[in-house]
This record gives C-alpha cells, structure tokens and sequence, in this order.
C-alpha cells in the first residue's frame, strides 16, 4: 500500500515563471501562488488505494502510475479529496467536454503548467535543476525501464522525479484553437533523449490518451 512518504505533499512558495514554446516562438510570464504539490508522482500503490485500480503495464507499488489518461488523474483526484473529507476541486457533469474547476475549493487538483515549471525549476534559471544523471531517469540511464519513485536526487524544494522516469499532465489545454482539447505534458519519460527531461519541454496529447510514460502529480492550493 501507499506509504506515508509518498503521499507527501511539499509547499511550494510564489513566484514568476517565463513560459515559452518552441512551435511558436512565444513566451510569456506568469505570476504563481504558493501550494502544495506531491513530492512524487502518485504511486501505483497510492493510485490503488485511492481508486481500487490498477492500470500500469508494470507492475510495482513505488512505480509511477502510467497508463492513465487525463481525465483518470481528474477523477483520482477527486476521489482523493472526498477519501480526505475535502472539497473535490473539480465538476464533472455528465455529457460535459471538460470539467469546471472550482478554484475555491480545497482539494486535491493537477498543478497548471505554470506552476509545475515553477514547482520544476525550485528558482534555477538552466535547463534543469541539477545534471540529468543524476536528477532524472531518461533513455540514457534506464535501461528502457520505469523506476520507482525517489531514485534520483530532488530539486531544492524537495520534489522528486519532475523530470524523466513519468510524463506530468497538468490541467490546461495546450492550444485550443489548433489542437482542441489536448492537455499539457511536461517532465520527459524514461524512454526519452536528454532534450525532452527539461523545464520548459512542452508536450501534448488527448485526454483520454494513456500510455506507458504518462503519469501525474497532484497539487492542492493553500488557503487564501
């Protein structure tokens, strides 16, 4: 089962994060709240627990969970917030093309991509938070393989794997007007060569799609 550890949640402070996308040669700043962010990805054991399931091609309770889909880390985290008696973050009404996130709520949500970024960087300006070897499991370290949680050194706020081992989805939608509902990626997979295990690495995909580098994190907003 889910261990204590990695269901641990760590404060993130605010900040500014200057996103960018290569496709289109844009940046642009975001001003970010404090919250709470997982220290790890959830687990499959953490995932488990909380949802009777388990969907992941590996099997292993400190493994990431893979093989969920956008709208799976909605519903779990939900369903996490209602196992903690708090406000479940999201509305998912029958028939509805995405859910409504009620930002006034307490519980448990996915991290927007700014704040993963900001989550990502811990205040460095590089890259990555540290050389990839030792920070993240990539293609030239993984031996084509998922690691469990924790393996490689954190970011300076505390935060394990946010780049390599499981891709991250977050909640917004990469680019409606050419791409429709597709949700962001970001962190780089254990399959992937060292230029996609960077901070500012923007992927995309539907969400419903699942595969076996795709996982999640989960955020929580402090109180106002």
């Amino acid at each position: 089962m889910a261990t204590g550890a990695e269901s641990t949640m760590v404060e993130v402070p605010a900040g500014r994060v200057t996103l960018s996308d290569r496709r289109t040669s844009r940046s642009w700043p975001v001003e970010v709240a404090p919250l709470w962010m997982s220290a790890f990805p959830v687990t499959q054991a953490w995932y488990a627990q909380v949802t009777g399931e388990r969907p992941s091609s590996v099997r292993g309770d400190r493994l990431p969970v893979e093989g969920v889909s956008w709208w799976d880390a909605v519903r779990f985290c939900n369903a996490l917030s209602r196992r903690e008696g708090l406000a479940p973050a999201y509305r998912l009404d029958a028939g509805a093309e995405a859910p409504e996130w009620d930002t006034a709520a307490d519980g448990y949500r996915l991290p927007t991509e700014a704040e993963w970024e900001h989550a990502c960087r811990a205040e460095t300006t590089g890259p990555r938070y540290g050389p990839l070897d030792e920070v993240a499991w990539y293609g030239g370290n993984s031996g084509d393989r998922i690691h469990p949680v924790g393996g490689r050194r954190p970011n300076a706020w505390g935060l394990f794997d946010m780049l390599g081992n499981v891709w991250n989805w977050c909640w917004d939608v990469y680019d409606a007007e050419v791409y429709g509902t597709y949700r962001v990626l970001r962190g780089g997979g254990w399959a992937d060569e060292h230029w996609s295990c960077r901070a500012s690495v923007r992927r995309r995909s539907h969400p419903t799609f699942r595969i076996d580098d795709v996982g999640f994190r989960v955020a929580r907003s402090t109180p106002g």
